[in-house]
Formats: C-alpha cells, structure tokens, sequence
C-alpha cells in the first residue's frame, strides 16, 4: 500500500467542474451550485432592472412627443417617476443579494479548504509551504469573491441589456442602428482579443505571489537562524524577485485591462458621435423626427452599460477561473483514510485496553512493515516487526535516518505501509479511522510547536474537561509550577513564540501529553531541550506512566532512555537489535558505539527502575 491515499470524495466541497465544453463556466459553476436559488433571483432582479432601464428612452421619447402634440404630461412624467422608484428598489435589493452571495461563496470556499487541509493524509499536505496554502484560503478566495458572484449574473444580464438595447435601436431606426452595431462589433473583436493575455498575466501574478508567501512563512518561522546567518538580505532579495515577478504580471494585467476598457469606451463614444451626424442628416431629410434621435441617443448612452459591464465582468471572471482553478487544484489533496471529524478530544475506554488484561500482553505491532515517503523512494522502513507492550517503556535507538520517526508516523497513522501491516488491541488498522487510532495516543513532537492561545488552551487541547487540580498536577510533575506561578497572568498568559524558553514550551507538551492520560504516550526527543534536574523529574514522571500504559520513546541522548524497559535499536530501517541497556552492551555493537559515543559509561548506568 502507497503512503499516499487516493482522493476520496470530500461531502463538504463543492461540485467539481463536470466535462465538456465551457470548462472555465462550468468551473465557476461549481462554487455556486449550492446557491443556484440566490443566483437566480438575483439575475431575475439584474434582467428586471435592465427591463426597467430600457422602458425609459421610450417613455422619454412619450414626453417629447406629447410636447410637440400639445396633450397631457402628467401620465409620461408620471411612468419616468415609478421606473426610477421601482429601477431603485430593485437595484438595492440587487446589489445587496448578490454582495451576501459573494460573502457566501467565500465562506464556502474558504471552509472546503481548511477541511480539506486538516483532513488530508500528512505527507502530501507537508509536500507543500504553509504559506502557498494560505495564500490559497486568503488571497484566491478573494479573487472568486466577484468573478463566482456578480461576475456571472453581470455578464448575463450586460448580455441581455446589450442585446435589448440594439433590439429597441432596431425598432427607432434601422440606420442608425447599423451605424451603432459596427461600432459595437470592433469594440467586441477587439476586446476579446484581450481576454487570454489578461487570464494569463493574473494566474502567473497569483502564483508568483503563493511561492512568496511559502518563502516569507519559513523565513520568519526560522528567524533567528536567518539573523545569525546574516543572510537578512539574501532573504529579502528572494521574497522581493518573487514580490517583483507577481507585480510585473499584475501591472501586465493593468494594462491589458485599461486597455480593453479604454476601446470599450472609446468606440461607444465615437458610435454617439457617428450617431449624432447621421442622425442629424436623418432628420433634415425627414426620416426620423428629434424624439426619436433623443430616443435613440439614449440608448446609445444605456449601451456604455452593458459593454462596461461586459468588459469589467470578463476581467473579473479572468482572475477568478485562474483562483478558482488553484483552489480546485489544492482541494485535490489525497484524504485520509475514512477522514471524518473526530468524535471527541478526549480518551474513551476501550474494553481490553491497558486497564484490564495481562500487562505484557501486546497494544501494539508492526508485522512486516515496509513504509517509503513517495513511489520509487528508498524504503524509509523495511520488513520491521515490532510488539509494543501494554504497559512499560519503548525506547527506539538508532543513527540519523534508520527509521525512528518513521515508526511513530506509521503507529499515528500519518503514513501508510506499503506491505505488512499494523495492529491495535488486535484490531488491523484498516478496520480503524484514523481518528479511532489517535485517540489511544497522545505526541510530544521533536519540534514541540507552539499552539495560538494560552499556556491554559494549550494544556486543554486534547483534553478540554480537565479540571485546576490536574493542571496544576501535570505542571508539577514537569517542574513547571514556579515558572507558571511567577507569571502576571499565570495560566492565562498568551503562548508566543518568546514567552517561554525551547525547554520550557518541550515540558508545556509532555504537561499536554500527560494530562490526556493516553494508552500510548509517544516521545520524539521529548527531552532534548531541558536541563539534567528537570530530565529526571520528567523521566521519574514517564516512568510512573510507563507503570500503567505504554510509553515509546525516540531519543539520542541515551540518557534518557538507558532505564526502559525494552531498547529498540534500528538501522537502515530495519531491527537490529533489542533488549535493555545492559543485554545490548553485551550483544550489539552499534549500540555500544553509541552509548560510547555520548561517554555514557557502564558502570554509570545500570539498570535502575522507579
């Protein structure tokens, strides 16, 4: 079985864009199936409106006429009076659903994506930067904003209204309306001619503008090495070309938009001058009569509406085909096997758990696991059988790159083998969720990554109900009380990146970890960055755990683990060796070089229990 899952269909996102023709449309189309009711009534109101605006050249050609006739005015002024009132109403109501609609359609998009980003199996989502992926929830999502709203209603009803006013030209003069269609039909060659170099220019200024932002977010999460390195203005130059690059495609974009907007207006202005004259030769010939040129006039002045809107709706569809096509693209992301939202944070029992049942007997196991990060790569795990005890102490030993944290990867689930298979409490874990198998753990991270919010929510995260006394109990047990105490907002003060030391934010996760009370407690160097008084209170605490669940420990300082109850030592992604510290001294030389190469003497570590 390959590490990457293939994408399941994600319930919660919208339709993707079914083949056949029109496919940038039907892309579009597919954020607003869901609100296709709004989309109607809010086009229904847009062809309304347009109804209303074009009812008024007559009306107004009904004035002059009655003037000239001497009748009454009161019933054409009055007919001018109710479009505006009605033409008013309708517009507001217009405008205010389809900016809802809009607002909607982000929010849709936006939510699609973060399921899709916390739901995702590990290794494709961390192929990717953080910051191209919120480029994509912030910035794409912005783009859609118009072009899966009032891009698609504007661009039917201009249609419609362009075609409406040339109908209502036809039935003033013919003639003119000859004169009006030529003018329309330059514009419209020329302004498609436009359309491909703008959907170009946006999409390479959005991506530019993601490869910035995935830059940008790992310089400044790895700020300090970046300021020791002095390399602030290397880091700079590299944001800024890509910065540079999305401004040139921007400004390219600009430009062919000015441009396309500029012959748009252009040739309806000079299709009003070319009116005006050969309107004016109408009427001395007697053709026409001035209540129809005004008329017509008119209409030509409706007719900058709809090409405007025309123009402005195909830009604004431009940049959003290209948004939409990044987002679709990013909710492709492969799900996790059986992704679903977890049923709980905290742990449940589990009838055979560590609680009841003989203490040796085996949680968990790998059977002839071989596990590779991507197709064709070198196996980071191979044929490895592995038995984790209920209860005790795991220790996997073992050079950079044999296997270590691949193992706790497979045992959390963020990666599949690709033969052989796992085991919890008996059970395969292709008969579990994901979410059935994280529940039995709890992880402290090699990097112990800070949570937004406070030391208290980040103490809470896998076990919300927790009450004071077992805060301030885990706290205790990590030597963290003093510290805690001595700060003015105590528990409540905000967890930034420089408000606790690297060892102190390690002990805030073991404090985390230790409070969800887990079945397996899995360790990655949880240690690394603490002092050796505060290592053996925290080893004294493991210990403890270890007494009454499992506990599997990744670590090279050996220190740390020299007392467990099983030491695992890998190499080249295989088993080379286990039993305690002072079996493998006798009987493994890897281990002994290790153990040597940290100047752990025997003498000085044997084994001690409690």
């Amino acid at each position: 079985m390959s590490d990457s899952i293939p994408a399941r269909p994600d319930p919660s996102a919208p339709p993707g864009p079914p083949p056949g023709r029109f496919p940038n449309l039907r892309l579009l189309w597919s954020f607003l199936h869901p609100h296709r009711r709004t989309v109607l009534l809010g086009l229904v109101l847009a062809l309304v409106g347009s109804a209303l605006e074009l009812a008024t050249p007559m009306v107004t050609k009904l004035l002059l006429d009655n003037l000239s006739a001497d009748a009454d005015l009161r019933t054409p002024i009055l007919l001018l009076l109710g479009l505006l009132v009605v033409g008013g109403a309708v517009g507001m109501w217009h405008w205010v659903l389809l900016g809802t609609l809009a607002e909607r359609v982000i929010l849709d998009a936006r939510g699609s994506l973060v399921r899709r980003y916390f739901r995702a199996s590990l290794v494709p989502l961390t192929r990717r930067s953080t910051g191209e992926l919120v480029t994509r929830v912030t910035s794409d999502t912005v783009l859609l904003r118009e072009a899966a709203s009032t891009g698609v209603v504007n661009l039917i009803n201009s249609g419609a209204l362009l075609i409406g006013t040339l109908v209502m030209m036809a039935v003033l003069d013919l003639p003119l309306l000859g004169v009006t269609a030529a003018a329309v039909a330059v514009v419209t060659v020329l302004f498609l001619l436009l359309m491909p170099a703008i959907a170009r220019a946006q999409e390479r200024a959005q991506d530019a503008l993601g490869r910035m932002g995935g830059l940008l977010d790992g310089s400044l999460r790895a700020i300090r090495t970046v300021k020791v390195a002095r390399a602030e203005q290397r880091i700079t130059e590299r944001i800024g070309r890509d910065a540079e690059e999305s401004a040139r495609y921007g400004i390219s974009s600009v430009r062919h938009e000015a441009a396309a907007w500029t012959i748009a207006g252009t040739g309806i202005q000079l299709a009003i001058i070319a009116i005006l004259g050969v309107g004016a030769m109408r009427i001395t010939t007697g053709g026409i009569e001035v209540s129809t040129l005004v008329a017509f006039l008119l209409y030509a002045f409706t007719l900058l509406n709809p090409v405007t809107e025309l123009s402005q709706s195909l830009t604004s569809l431009q940049a959003g085909v290209a948004a939409a096509r990044r987002i679709r693209e990013t909710e492709t992301l492969p799900l996790e096997p059986g992704a679903e939202p977890a049923a709980g944070p905290g742990p449940e029992p589990h009838p055979g758990g560590p609680a009841g049942g003989a203490p040796d007997r085996a949680l968990l196991e790998l059977r002839g696991v071989t596990a590779r990060y991507a197709p064709g790569a070198e196996p980071a795990l191979r044929g490895v059988d592995l038995a984790v005890p209920a209860r005790g102490h795991t220790a996997i030993v073992g050079p950079s790159g044999a296997g270590k944290t691949t193992v706790l990867s497979l045992m959390l689930r963020f990666l599949e083998p690709e033969e052989g298979r796992l085991y919890l409490d008996g059970v395969p874990y292709s008969g579990l969720t994901p979410g059935e198998v994280r529940r039995r753990f709890a992880y402290v991270e090699q990097d112990t990554p800070v949570l937004p919010g406070t030391i208290r929510e980040n103490l809470l995260f896998s076990r919300p109900d927790a009450g004071e006394e077992e805060l301030r109990r885990v706290l205790g047990e990590v030597r963290l009380t003093d510290k805690i105490d001595a700060l003015e907002e105590g528990l409540d003060t905000p967890l930034g990146s420089d408000s606790l030391s690297g060892g102190q934010r390690q002990r805030i996760a073991l404090a985390r970890a230790l409070l969800h009370a887990p079945d397996v407690l899995l360790l990655d160097e949880a240690t690394a960055q603490i002092d050796a008084i505060t290592e053996a209170a925290v080893t004294r605490s493991v210990r403890r755990h270890a007494d009454r669940a499992a506990v599997v420990t990744i670590a090279h300082r050996l220190s740390t683990v020299i007392h467990a109850d099983r030491i695992v030592v890998l190499e080249n992604g295989r088993v080379r060796a286990q039993g305690t510290h002072t079996e493998l001294l006798r009987s493994d030389e890897l281990y002994r070089d290790l153990v040597a190469a940290l100047h752990i003497a025997e003498e000085e570590s044997a084994p001690a229990r409690g």
